[in-house]
């Protein structure tokens, strides 16, 4: 295992960050690590970095402890965190160069700054300061920072915030490209980069996971796996509606539009035509679809 987390517990005082957590992670996963503000995401970041001391517990990277051994660990470890935090008067290669001079890569360094120019996308912006940059491009700097040194598990707070669209795909396959040969640990709290780019979601709730599961069985742990859509001539009694037998739940939307949730099993929108008809209701519309990323991980942390 590249990573691996045994019963973490961390406190700030009274306050307890992390509750008893444990995962593993392979060399080749790209695992998005999901929860709201607060819910303890960066806290498990900057332990598996060697940046915080967990309370209790244990947290090995590549097989090295991170509280026995931190030199080994951060030598296989590359961080951007959320923050970004960077030397705003350095140009951008004069940076690289002494981020490979911290990590000690000695005659490889020159070259291996060409090449994580050349792979985050600066080869238009690296003469210039790094205070003189766009956000956007300020991310790629630590990305390349966090690159600089080939770690074996790459962890990114929110490494696409302040990107445009453009930036956003080069970024997405970049990681999708680097997660084939390392450990990737992403926090985002963009769903839509979920799906691009992970093939495991974590959901931290209150410091403890509350879901773990490959990204295409998520929808899963829901109670709720699709959502039928539909729009009748008048409003409806939700009782009703949430008789038919499949139905979980039933919202309303401005008008008369109802989001019906179903379970696995069959297609309820016969069903739903037919409650219409039983009911002297004329149905306007009828569109089924699977519930999104983001209304299972709202379900999962209210």
């Amino acid at each position: 295992m590249s990573l691996q987390a045994v019963n973490v517990t961390k406190f700030y005082g009274q306050q307890k960050a992390l509750d008893d957590l444990s995962f593993q992670v392979s060399q080749g996963e790209v695992v998005a690590l999901l929860g709201p503000n607060g819910a303890g995401k960066s806290t498990m970041m900057k332990i598996i970095a060697c940046y915080l001391p967990q309370s209790a517990g244990q947290v090995r990277v590549c097989g090295f402890d991170v509280a026995e051994d931190p030199r080994s660990v951060k030598k296989r470890v590359g961080y951007l965190p959320e923050n970004n935090p960077l030397y705003n008067d350095m140009y951008v290669k004069e940076y690289l160069m002494f981020a490979a001079g911290v990590n000690r890569l000695g005659r490889k360094s020159r070259s291996r700054v060409d090449e994580m120019i050349e792979l985050t996308g600066l080869k238009a912006e690296y003469k210039k300061t790094i205070g003189t940059l766009s956000k956007g491009y300020r991310q790629r700097v630590g990305l390349a920072q966090a690159l600089i040194h080939d770690p074996e598990v790459l962890i990114l707070d929110e490494p696409t915030s302040g990107l445009d669209p453009n930036q956003l795909a080069e970024i997405r396959e970049l990681i999708r490209e680097t997660g084939k040969l390392k450990t990737v640990i992403l926090s985002t709290h963009i769903m839509q980069e979920v799906e691009a780019v992970c093939n495991r979601v974590m959901i931290i709730h209150q410091g403890r996971i509350i879901a773990d599961a490959p990204t295409s069985e998520v929808r899963m742990l829901n109670k709720a796996s699709r959502v039928i859509r539909a729009e009748f001539d008048k409003e409806v009694n939700l009782e009703k509606l949430k008789g038919i037998d499949g139905v979980i739940d039933v919202s309303k939307e401005p008008g008369s539009v109802y989001r019906i949730f179903v379970g696995a099993a069959g297609d309820l929108r016969p069903e739903i035509f037919r409650f219409a008809v039983d009911n002297g209701l004329v149905l306007l519309s009828l569109e089924q679809q699977d519930q999104s990323l983001e209304e299972i991980f709202r379900e999962l942390t209210v």
